[in-house]
Protein backbone atom coordinates (compact mmCIF):
# COMPACT_ATOMS: atom_id res chain seq x y z
CA UNK A 1 0.00 0.00 0.00
CA UNK A 2 2.71 2.61 0.92
CA UNK A 3 6.60 2.98 0.66
CA UNK A 4 6.60 1.08 4.24
CA UNK A 5 5.02 -1.88 3.42
CA UNK A 6 7.29 -2.04 -0.60
CA UNK A 7 10.82 -1.26 1.43
CA UNK A 8 10.23 -4.40 3.39
CA UNK A 9 10.89 -6.47 0.75
CA UNK A 10 14.69 -5.32 1.42
CA UNK A 11 14.81 -7.84 4.91
CA UNK A 12 16.78 -11.08 4.54
CA UNK A 13 15.77 -13.19 1.99
CA UNK A 14 13.80 -15.51 3.92
CA UNK A 15 15.55 -18.58 2.24
CA UNK A 16 18.39 -17.86 5.03
CA UNK A 17 15.86 -17.76 7.75
CA UNK A 18 13.94 -20.40 7.87
CA UNK A 19 15.24 -22.91 5.15
CA UNK A 20 14.64 -26.68 6.02
CA UNK A 21 16.39 -29.73 4.16
CA UNK A 22 13.94 -32.06 2.82
CA UNK A 23 16.09 -34.98 3.82
CA UNK A 24 15.99 -33.98 7.74
CA UNK A 25 20.02 -34.23 7.66
CA UNK A 26 20.03 -30.38 8.31
CA UNK A 27 21.98 -30.30 4.96
CA UNK A 28 21.36 -26.71 2.47
CA UNK A 29 19.89 -28.19 -0.70
CA UNK A 30 21.81 -26.51 -3.61
CA UNK A 31 22.27 -28.13 -6.67
CA UNK A 32 24.45 -27.21 -9.83
CA UNK A 33 22.58 -26.32 -13.25
CA UNK A 34 24.59 -26.12 -16.98
CA UNK A 35 25.06 -23.19 -18.70
CA UNK A 36 25.60 -21.39 -15.49
CA UNK A 37 27.01 -17.78 -16.54
CA UNK A 38 24.22 -17.21 -19.32
CA UNK A 39 21.56 -18.81 -16.53
CA UNK A 40 23.11 -16.25 -14.09
CA UNK A 41 23.15 -13.41 -16.14
CA UNK A 42 19.32 -14.59 -17.00
CA UNK A 43 18.24 -14.98 -13.58
CA UNK A 44 19.75 -11.44 -12.63
CA UNK A 45 17.96 -9.77 -15.73
CA UNK A 46 14.60 -11.12 -14.64
CA UNK A 47 15.22 -9.73 -11.40
CA UNK A 48 15.81 -6.57 -12.06
CA UNK A 49 12.86 -6.72 -14.37
CA UNK A 50 10.36 -8.15 -11.69
CA UNK A 51 11.88 -5.26 -9.35
CA UNK A 52 11.57 -2.67 -11.24
CA UNK A 53 7.86 -3.73 -12.92
CA UNK A 54 6.26 -4.76 -8.90
CA UNK A 55 7.64 -1.33 -7.92
CA UNK A 56 6.42 0.97 -10.83
CA UNK A 57 3.00 -0.72 -10.76
CA UNK A 58 2.69 -0.46 -6.47
CA UNK A 59 3.71 2.91 -6.64
CA UNK A 60 1.17 4.25 -8.77
CA UNK A 61 -1.32 4.37 -6.35
CA UNK A 62 1.23 5.81 -3.17
CA UNK A 63 0.52 9.86 -4.17
CA UNK A 64 -3.00 9.21 -4.75
CA UNK A 65 -4.37 6.58 -2.21
CA UNK A 66 -5.41 8.97 0.54
CA UNK A 67 -7.47 11.23 -2.34
CA UNK A 68 -8.50 8.41 -3.79
CA UNK A 69 -10.43 6.37 -0.67
CA UNK A 70 -11.63 10.55 1.02
CA UNK A 71 -13.43 10.96 -2.66
CA UNK A 72 -15.05 7.57 -1.86
CA UNK A 73 -16.70 8.78 0.94
CA UNK A 74 -14.23 8.64 3.65
CA UNK A 75 -13.12 11.17 6.19
CA UNK A 76 -9.30 11.61 7.00
CA UNK A 77 -10.12 9.25 10.19
CA UNK A 78 -11.35 6.52 8.30
CA UNK A 79 -8.67 6.45 5.67
CA UNK A 80 -6.33 6.03 8.26
CA UNK A 81 -8.05 3.51 10.07
CA UNK A 82 -8.20 1.40 6.80
CA UNK A 83 -3.74 1.67 6.11
CA UNK A 84 -4.00 0.58 10.20
CA UNK A 85 -6.04 -2.45 8.83
CA UNK A 86 -3.26 -2.90 5.72
CA UNK A 87 -0.60 -2.48 8.27
CA UNK A 88 -2.24 -5.17 10.82
CA UNK A 89 -2.86 -7.53 8.16
CA UNK A 90 0.82 -7.15 7.56
CA UNK A 91 1.97 -8.43 11.19
CA UNK A 92 -0.22 -10.78 11.40
CA UNK A 93 0.85 -12.86 7.98
CA UNK A 94 4.43 -12.02 7.88
CA UNK A 95 5.44 -15.31 9.62
CA UNK A 96 2.53 -18.28 8.03
CA UNK A 97 3.34 -16.87 4.50
CA UNK A 98 6.97 -16.96 5.36
CA UNK A 99 6.42 -20.64 5.78
CA UNK A 100 4.40 -20.53 2.45
CA UNK A 101 7.87 -19.40 0.66
CA UNK A 102 9.34 -21.86 2.20
CA UNK A 103 8.02 -25.11 1.71
CA UNK A 104 5.56 -24.43 -1.58
CA UNK A 105 8.41 -22.24 -3.20
CA UNK A 106 9.86 -18.97 -3.25
CA UNK A 107 8.04 -18.52 -6.78
CA UNK A 108 4.08 -19.55 -5.70
CA UNK A 109 4.67 -17.10 -2.75
CA UNK A 110 5.31 -14.48 -5.61
CA UNK A 111 2.47 -15.45 -7.80
CA UNK A 112 0.20 -15.73 -4.44
CA UNK A 113 1.69 -12.01 -3.94
CA UNK A 114 0.28 -10.86 -7.44
CA UNK A 115 -2.88 -12.83 -7.36
CA UNK A 116 -4.09 -11.06 -4.33
CA UNK A 117 -2.74 -7.47 -4.94
CA UNK A 118 -4.70 -7.82 -8.49
CA UNK A 119 -7.64 -9.08 -6.85
CA UNK A 120 -7.56 -6.49 -3.71
CA UNK A 121 -6.69 -3.58 -6.08
CA UNK A 122 -9.51 -4.13 -8.02
CA UNK A 123 -11.62 -4.99 -4.91
CA UNK A 124 -10.71 -0.95 -4.23
CA UNK A 125 -12.22 0.46 -7.17
CA UNK A 126 -15.45 -1.90 -6.92
CA UNK A 127 -15.89 -0.26 -3.79
CA UNK A 128 -15.36 3.04 -4.06
CA UNK A 129 -18.02 2.53 -7.33
CA UNK A 130 -20.63 0.86 -5.71
CA UNK A 131 -20.11 2.82 -2.72
CA UNK A 132 -19.61 -0.11 -0.25
CA UNK A 133 -18.13 2.19 2.41
CA UNK A 134 -15.36 2.12 5.30
CA UNK A 135 -15.78 -1.69 6.67
CA UNK A 136 -15.24 -2.82 3.37
CA UNK A 137 -12.26 -0.77 2.66
CA UNK A 138 -10.88 -2.33 5.95
CA UNK A 139 -11.33 -5.85 5.05
CA UNK A 140 -9.83 -5.39 1.93
CA UNK A 141 -6.50 -3.73 3.19
CA UNK A 142 -6.32 -6.41 5.54
CA UNK A 143 -5.71 -9.07 2.06
CA UNK A 144 -3.88 -6.29 0.71
CA UNK A 145 -1.11 -6.45 3.48
CA UNK A 146 -1.28 -10.19 3.20
CA UNK A 147 -0.49 -10.02 -0.68
CA UNK A 148 2.68 -7.76 0.74
CA UNK A 149 3.69 -10.34 2.69
CA UNK A 150 4.09 -12.81 0.31
CA UNK A 151 6.50 -11.04 -1.18
CA UNK A 152 8.95 -9.75 1.19
CA UNK A 153 12.35 -11.54 0.96
CA UNK A 154 10.70 -14.25 -1.47
CA UNK A 155 11.96 -12.61 -4.58
CA UNK A 156 15.23 -12.10 -3.13
CA UNK A 157 15.67 -15.86 -1.72
CA UNK A 158 14.48 -16.89 -5.12
CA UNK A 159 17.56 -14.83 -6.85
CA UNK A 160 20.46 -16.13 -3.92
CA UNK A 161 19.57 -19.65 -4.57
CA UNK A 162 19.53 -19.52 -8.42
CA UNK A 163 22.64 -17.78 -8.44
CA UNK A 164 24.16 -19.83 -5.98
CA UNK A 165 23.04 -23.20 -7.62
CA UNK A 166 24.05 -21.93 -11.67
CA UNK A 167 27.57 -21.12 -10.20
CA UNK A 168 27.63 -17.30 -9.41
CA UNK A 169 30.81 -16.47 -7.71
CA UNK A 170 30.44 -12.09 -7.98
CA UNK A 171 29.75 -9.97 -4.96
CA UNK A 172 25.78 -10.38 -4.30
CA UNK A 173 25.99 -6.68 -3.30
CA UNK A 174 26.78 -5.28 -6.80
CA UNK A 175 23.26 -7.56 -7.59
CA UNK A 176 21.46 -5.79 -4.86
CA UNK A 177 22.61 -2.33 -5.20
CA UNK A 178 21.38 -2.38 -8.98
CA UNK A 179 17.92 -3.89 -8.18
CA UNK A 180 18.06 -0.70 -5.84
CA UNK A 181 18.22 1.33 -8.38
CA UNK A 182 15.40 -0.16 -10.65
CA UNK A 183 13.35 0.30 -7.42
CA UNK A 184 14.03 3.39 -7.56
CA UNK A 185 13.76 4.29 -11.12
CA UNK A 186 10.28 2.42 -10.69
CA UNK A 187 9.15 3.93 -7.93
CA UNK A 188 9.97 7.73 -9.76
CA UNK A 189 8.47 6.72 -12.41
CA UNK A 190 5.41 5.20 -10.81
CA UNK A 191 4.85 7.79 -8.21
CA UNK A 192 4.59 10.69 -10.71
CA UNK A 193 2.85 8.95 -13.33
CA UNK A 194 0.06 8.19 -10.96
CA UNK A 195 -0.48 11.65 -10.01
CA UNK A 196 -0.54 12.27 -13.74
CA UNK A 197 -3.60 9.72 -14.11
CA UNK A 198 -4.94 10.68 -10.85
CA UNK A 199 -5.40 14.14 -12.40
CA UNK A 200 -7.83 12.23 -14.85
CA UNK A 201 -9.61 10.05 -12.38
CA UNK A 202 -8.53 8.85 -9.19
CA UNK A 203 -9.59 5.40 -10.17
CA UNK A 204 -7.25 4.92 -12.78
CA UNK A 205 -3.93 4.81 -11.21
CA UNK A 206 -5.35 1.54 -10.24
CA UNK A 207 -6.76 -0.16 -12.79
CA UNK A 208 -3.81 0.64 -14.26
CA UNK A 209 -1.85 -1.20 -11.56
CA UNK A 210 -4.11 -4.10 -11.79
CA UNK A 211 -3.21 -4.13 -15.41
CA UNK A 212 0.77 -4.24 -14.76
CA UNK A 213 0.17 -7.25 -12.73
CA UNK A 214 -0.70 -9.37 -15.31
CA UNK A 215 2.28 -9.30 -17.65
CA UNK A 216 4.10 -9.61 -14.32
CA UNK A 217 2.41 -12.96 -13.20
CA UNK A 218 3.29 -14.32 -16.70
CA UNK A 219 7.10 -13.06 -16.44
CA UNK A 220 7.25 -14.80 -13.17
CA UNK A 221 5.63 -17.83 -13.98
CA UNK A 222 7.84 -18.61 -17.32
CA UNK A 223 11.02 -16.77 -15.68
CA UNK A 224 11.25 -18.22 -12.02
CA UNK A 225 12.63 -21.59 -11.98
CA UNK A 226 13.01 -22.81 -8.31
CA UNK A 227 16.76 -23.37 -8.93
CA UNK A 228 18.84 -24.58 -5.73
CA UNK A 229 15.36 -24.84 -4.01
CA UNK A 230 13.64 -27.83 -3.61
CA UNK A 231 9.93 -27.24 -2.93
CA UNK A 232 7.47 -29.22 -0.76
CA UNK A 233 4.33 -30.25 0.53
CA UNK A 234 2.85 -27.52 3.47
CA UNK A 235 2.61 -28.64 6.44
CA UNK A 236 0.20 -26.04 8.42
CA UNK A 237 1.49 -27.45 11.77
CA UNK A 238 4.39 -25.71 11.20
CA UNK A 239 2.97 -22.74 11.66
CA UNK A 240 2.39 -22.54 15.29
CA UNK A 241 6.04 -24.11 15.63
CA UNK A 242 7.35 -21.02 13.77
CA UNK A 243 5.75 -18.65 15.71
CA UNK A 244 6.63 -19.94 18.85
CA UNK A 245 10.27 -19.66 17.82
CA UNK A 246 9.90 -16.29 16.99
CA UNK A 247 8.52 -15.34 20.04
CA UNK A 248 11.09 -17.13 21.74
CA UNK A 249 13.99 -16.43 20.21
CA UNK A 250 12.68 -12.70 20.16
CA UNK A 251 12.32 -12.62 23.79
CA UNK A 252 15.45 -13.95 24.67
CA UNK A 253 17.43 -12.09 22.26
CA UNK A 254 15.57 -9.03 21.47
CA UNK A 255 13.21 -7.74 24.67
CA UNK A 256 15.71 -9.02 27.23
CA UNK A 257 18.72 -7.50 25.67
CA UNK A 258 19.64 -4.10 27.11
CA UNK A 259 20.38 -2.10 23.72
CA UNK A 260 17.85 -4.28 21.38
CA UNK A 261 14.89 -3.64 23.43
CA UNK A 262 15.29 -0.08 23.60
CA UNK A 263 16.14 0.30 19.98
CA UNK A 264 12.52 -1.43 19.11
CA UNK A 265 10.79 0.86 21.42
CA UNK A 266 12.50 3.76 19.51
CA UNK A 267 10.89 2.21 15.91
CA UNK A 268 7.41 1.92 17.28
CA UNK A 269 7.92 5.48 19.06
CA UNK A 270 9.34 6.75 15.44
CA UNK A 271 6.91 4.68 13.34
CA UNK A 272 3.51 6.69 14.90
CA UNK A 273 4.00 9.45 12.94
CA UNK A 274 6.07 8.11 10.20
CA UNK A 275 3.16 5.95 8.34
CA UNK A 276 0.27 8.33 9.52
CA UNK A 277 2.53 11.59 8.36
CA UNK A 278 3.16 9.32 4.88
CA UNK A 279 -0.75 8.97 4.33
CA UNK A 280 -2.24 12.22 5.76
CA UNK A 281 0.50 14.69 3.93
CA UNK A 282 -1.38 13.64 1.00
CA UNK A 283 -4.70 15.75 1.98
CA UNK A 284 -3.06 18.03 3.76
CA UNK A 285 -0.58 19.68 1.47
CA UNK A 286 -3.47 19.86 -1.35
CA UNK A 287 -5.08 21.93 1.76
CA UNK A 288 -2.32 24.06 2.15
CA UNK A 289 -1.76 24.88 -1.58
CA UNK A 290 -5.37 25.79 -1.92
CA UNK A 291 -5.61 23.67 -4.98
CA UNK A 292 -6.68 20.12 -5.99
CA UNK A 293 -3.90 19.16 -8.14
CA UNK A 294 -3.78 15.55 -7.93
CA UNK A 295 -0.02 15.16 -10.15
CA UNK A 296 1.47 17.50 -7.33
CA UNK A 297 1.22 14.73 -4.84
CA UNK A 298 2.58 12.39 -7.40
CA UNK A 299 5.71 14.56 -7.97
CA UNK A 300 6.13 15.07 -4.01
CA UNK A 301 5.83 11.29 -3.46
CA UNK A 302 8.59 11.19 -5.84
CA UNK A 303 10.83 13.44 -4.22
CA UNK A 304 10.11 12.09 -0.65
CA UNK A 305 11.78 9.36 -2.04
CA UNK A 306 14.98 10.79 -3.29
CA UNK A 307 14.34 12.59 0.08
CA UNK A 308 15.71 9.23 1.69
CA UNK A 309 18.73 8.85 -0.69
CA UNK A 310 20.25 11.95 0.20
CA UNK A 311 20.17 11.14 4.40
CA UNK A 312 21.35 8.32 3.09
CA UNK A 313 24.12 10.03 1.71
CA UNK A 314 24.78 12.09 4.86
CA UNK A 315 25.69 9.21 6.78
CA UNK A 316 29.10 8.89 6.02
CA UNK A 317 30.08 12.81 6.44
CA UNK A 318 27.97 13.27 9.53
CA UNK A 319 29.36 10.40 11.05
CA UNK A 320 33.19 12.23 10.68
CA UNK A 321 31.73 14.60 13.01
CA UNK A 322 29.16 12.61 15.61
CA UNK A 323 31.52 9.53 16.10
CA UNK A 324 28.70 7.18 17.59
CA UNK A 325 25.81 5.53 16.44
CA UNK A 326 23.30 6.67 19.43
CA UNK A 327 24.53 10.30 18.65
CA UNK A 328 23.65 10.16 14.94
CA UNK A 329 20.13 8.39 15.80
CA UNK A 330 19.23 11.19 18.32
CA UNK A 331 20.13 13.89 16.48
CA UNK A 332 17.97 12.22 13.57
CA UNK A 333 14.74 12.13 16.24
CA UNK A 334 15.52 15.92 17.10
CA UNK A 335 14.98 16.40 13.49
CA UNK A 336 11.94 14.75 12.82
CA UNK A 337 10.47 16.25 16.26
CA UNK A 338 11.18 19.84 15.48
CA UNK A 339 10.49 19.39 11.39
CA UNK A 340 7.09 17.51 12.24
CA UNK A 341 5.92 20.26 14.88
CA UNK A 342 7.18 22.88 12.51
CA UNK A 343 5.09 21.43 9.68
CA UNK A 344 2.34 21.49 11.62
CA UNK A 345 2.09 24.81 13.34
CA UNK A 346 3.09 26.38 9.63
CA UNK A 347 0.49 26.87 6.53
CA UNK A 348 2.47 27.58 3.69
CA UNK A 349 2.39 25.26 1.04
CA UNK A 350 6.35 25.30 -0.27
CA UNK A 351 7.66 26.01 3.07
CA UNK A 352 5.89 22.50 4.53
CA UNK A 353 6.64 20.42 1.59
CA UNK A 354 10.48 21.89 2.45
CA UNK A 355 10.23 20.55 6.15
CA UNK A 356 9.11 17.71 5.01
CA UNK A 357 11.50 16.59 2.49
CA UNK A 358 14.02 17.75 5.27
CA UNK A 359 12.11 15.46 7.34
CA UNK A 360 12.82 12.63 5.01
CA UNK A 361 16.21 13.55 5.43
CA UNK A 362 16.07 12.76 8.50
CA UNK A 363 14.79 9.34 8.23
CA UNK A 364 17.38 8.57 5.43
CA UNK A 365 20.47 9.50 7.65
CA UNK A 366 18.71 7.13 10.62
CA UNK A 367 17.72 3.90 8.79
CA UNK A 368 21.09 2.47 8.11
CA UNK A 369 22.83 3.69 11.19
CA UNK A 370 19.97 1.79 13.02
CA UNK A 371 20.09 -1.03 11.09
CA UNK A 372 23.85 -1.56 11.45
CA UNK A 373 23.44 -1.05 15.31
CA UNK A 374 20.90 -3.55 16.06
CA UNK A 375 22.81 -5.95 13.40
CA UNK A 376 25.89 -5.40 15.67
CA UNK A 377 23.91 -6.84 19.11
CA UNK A 378 22.43 -9.59 17.09
CA UNK A 379 23.79 -13.01 16.74
CA UNK A 380 23.72 -14.19 13.38
CA UNK A 381 21.52 -17.21 13.79
CA UNK A 382 18.93 -15.16 14.64
CA UNK A 383 19.36 -12.32 12.78
CA UNK A 384 16.48 -11.75 10.43
CA UNK A 385 14.29 -12.96 13.31
CA UNK A 386 14.69 -10.05 15.71
CA UNK A 387 14.83 -7.67 12.18
CA UNK A 388 11.17 -8.84 11.81
CA UNK A 389 10.40 -8.47 15.68
CA UNK A 390 11.99 -4.74 15.10
CA UNK A 391 9.65 -4.73 12.22
CA UNK A 392 6.64 -5.84 13.86
CA UNK A 393 7.19 -2.99 16.89
CA UNK A 394 7.40 -0.30 13.99
CA UNK A 395 3.87 -1.42 12.67
CA UNK A 396 2.25 -1.59 16.14
CA UNK A 397 3.55 1.95 16.30
CA UNK A 398 2.50 2.36 12.67
CA UNK A 399 -1.43 1.19 13.82
CA UNK A 400 -1.49 3.33 16.59
CA UNK A 401 -0.58 6.00 15.15
CA UNK A 402 -3.26 6.10 12.63
CA UNK A 403 -5.69 5.39 14.53
CA UNK A 404 -4.94 7.79 17.52
CA UNK A 405 -3.87 10.84 15.38
CA UNK A 406 -6.61 9.90 12.80
CA UNK A 407 -9.16 10.75 15.62
CA UNK A 408 -7.28 14.45 16.46
CA UNK A 409 -6.85 15.12 12.35
CA UNK A 410 -11.20 14.56 12.38
CA UNK A 411 -11.78 16.81 15.91
CA UNK A 412 -9.13 19.43 14.91
CA UNK A 413 -6.88 18.87 12.25
CA UNK A 414 -4.31 17.72 10.18
CA UNK A 415 -1.72 20.22 10.74
CA UNK A 416 -2.87 20.02 14.90
CA UNK A 417 -2.15 16.18 14.88
CA UNK A 418 1.25 16.40 13.12
CA UNK A 419 2.40 19.20 16.11
CA UNK A 420 0.99 16.84 18.57
CA UNK A 421 2.80 13.83 17.12
CA UNK A 422 5.90 15.83 16.29
CA UNK A 423 6.32 16.09 20.27
CA UNK A 424 5.92 12.75 20.95
CA UNK A 425 8.79 11.36 18.52
CA UNK A 426 10.90 12.82 21.27
CA UNK A 427 10.41 10.05 23.42
CA UNK A 428 13.09 8.30 20.86
CA UNK A 429 16.25 10.69 22.41
CA UNK A 430 15.97 8.67 25.63
CA UNK A 431 15.12 5.31 24.64
CA UNK A 432 18.57 5.61 22.60
CA UNK A 433 20.33 7.18 25.73
CA UNK A 434 19.43 4.05 27.39
CA UNK A 435 20.73 1.73 24.83
CA UNK A 436 24.03 4.07 24.55
CA UNK A 437 24.52 3.35 28.39
CA UNK A 438 23.91 -0.09 28.12
CA UNK A 439 26.60 -0.89 25.48
CA UNK A 440 29.26 2.03 24.57
CA UNK A 441 31.31 -0.06 22.80
CA UNK A 442 29.69 -0.97 19.69
CA UNK A 443 28.13 2.74 19.66
CA UNK A 444 31.63 3.97 18.36
CA UNK A 445 31.90 4.32 14.72
CA UNK A 446 35.49 3.81 13.82
CA UNK A 447 36.27 4.77 9.65
CA UNK A 448 35.94 1.26 8.75
CA UNK A 449 32.65 1.37 10.38
CA UNK A 450 31.61 4.45 8.76
CA UNK A 451 32.34 2.94 4.98
CA UNK A 452 30.34 -0.33 5.86
CA UNK A 453 26.90 1.69 7.50
CA UNK A 454 26.30 2.92 4.13
CA UNK A 455 27.06 -0.14 1.96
Amino acid sequence: MGLAGARRGSRPPRGDRRRRDPGGDGGQVVERYPGGRRVSARIIRTYFVITGLFNFAMSMIWGIDTLFKMGAGLDIQHVLLTNAAFTLGSMVFEIPTGVVADTLGRRVSFLLCLATLFITTLLYVAIAWRGWGFWAFVWVSVFLGLGYTFYTGAVDAWLVDALKATGYTEPLERVFARGQMFFGGGMLVGTISGGLLGQIRLDIPYLVRAAIVVPLFVLAWREMPELGFTPRALELRRVPAEMRRVFVEGLSYGLKHPVVRPVMFASLVGMTFMIFGFYSWQRYFLDLLGRNLVWVDGVISSLVGLSLIAGNALVTPLSRVIPTRTGLLMVSVAAQAVLTVACGLLTNFYVVVSLYLLYGVAIGLALPVKQAYLNAHIPSAQRATIISLDSMFGNTGGVIGQSVWGVVARARSIGVAWAWSGLTLLLGIPLYWIARRSDPHHDKLDAQTRRRTTD
